[in-house]
């Protein structure tokens, strides 16, 4: 993957005990380490701007995960495991470079991540920012705020649904504009608020390029199932370990020792992660684009948000704490929609 890196930026490829991939950075080697796990279909590009305005004193570190990137394309995700291989390799890279402790900042899928890092090892995050995260019960197929799944086989969730056209134009290379499923199209008008666009377009949907495509990466495999809408979740991929079907046991976030501050941070236009996703087979359903919808009673929109903010305060109520902010005209990456209003709420968070 060669894609120019901003001023002020270095990459470097580590090999950790868990996988060979590339790494960005900025701040001092010494300073405060802050590690950032980037959303599906894209990669460590998408921070740049992050990491560049962090604070005096603090590293900025952001890796391309498993599956994305410069990453190895021979790590497969075991989608079994949830975000379990994705949140290993965030810890072996804390160990590569001897941080017992970092403050961790995850968007999308990075924020899925996240949970399950605060599930296996919390007192290792000095700070969480979740950037627009996806729910910790993961995407699609789930009923209300307790998670409760719409099938016995979670169909509905996984890489099955996923529009084939955009998989075939990251095949092709397509930077153009010329189709509503181009990844530059995607970027437009699923990941941003219209009418903005990103000041380093071209550089991210050349990320957005370099996702590892196949029945083992993104989509992943997919399954044949009886009920509506007909898919269930593969075993590989980064898609496939979204599933609530492999999220894990979500109390375990609430229960955590010790409870790390928690930063929730979104964009109020998120069309991504809300409680009537764009991509979310209830909403897609219940509008008429996925013909055979059962009904609002069988299969209803997954409420994404009212799940992350149940989780968030059960774990207030544990004895954690955290924050919601809600930063206005902005949609899933407000870091790059509107850096200002991010980094006043995310640099004292890390402070």
């Amino acid at each position: 993957m060669d894609i120019p890196i901003m001023d002020g930026i270095t990459a470097e490829i580590i090999t950790s005990n868990r996988i060979r991939t590339r790494v960005l950075f900025s701040g001092p080697k010494d300073g405060i380490p802050v590690l950032f796990l980037h959303g599906n279909v894209s990669s460590a590009t998408w921070w740049e701007e992050t990491l560049l305005a962090l604070p005096a004193g603090f590293r900025g570190i952001a890796p391309d995960q498993r599956g994305f990137g410069d990453a190895d394309p021979q790590a497969k995700i075991d989608a079994q495991r949830g975000m379990g291989d994705l949140a290993d390799d965030a810890f072996a890279l804390m160990d590569y470079f001897g941080y017992a402790q970092t403050h961790i900042v995850g968007n999308s899928l990075g924020g899925m991540v996240i949970w399950r890092m605060l599930m296996r090892n919390p007192a290792r995050l000095l700070s969480v920012t979740l950037a627009d995260p996806g729910s910790p019960y993961g995407f699609g197929a789930t009923r209300d705020a307790a998670g409760t799944p719409t099938t016995p086989d979670f169909a509905g969730s996984g890489g099955g649904l996923t529009n084939p056209e955009l998989v075939r134009r990251i095949l092709d290379g397509d930077m153009s504009m010329e189709s509503p499923f181009s990844p530059r199209a995607a970027l437009r008008t699923l990941l941003l608020k219209p009418p903005f666009v990103a000041p380093r377009e071209d550089e991210l949907v050349q990320s957005m390029l370099a996702t590892h495509i196949g029945e083992q990466d993104v989509p992943g495999d997919a399954v044949h199932s009886l009920n509506w809408p007909h898919m269930v979740p593969g075993i590989w991929g980064a898609t496939n370990a979204t599933s609530p079907k492999y999220a894990g046991d979500i109390s375990k976030i609430v229960e955590c020792d010790p409870k790390p501050p928690i930063l929730w941070i979104r964009g109020s236009h998120d069309l991504v992660v809300s409680d009537t996703a764009a991509s979310d087979p209830g909403f897609l359903g219940r509008a008429g684009f996925l013909p055979g919808w059962p009904g609002e009673d069988a299969y209803p929109p997954q409420p994404m948000v009212a799940q992350t903010r149940t989780v968030l305060d059960h774990y207030a109520a544990a004895g954690g704490s955290y924050k919601e902010i809600i930063i206005d005209d902005a949609g899933h990456v407000p870091f790059i929609e509107k850096p200002d209003a991010f980094n006043a709420e995310f640099h004292p968070h890390i402070q």
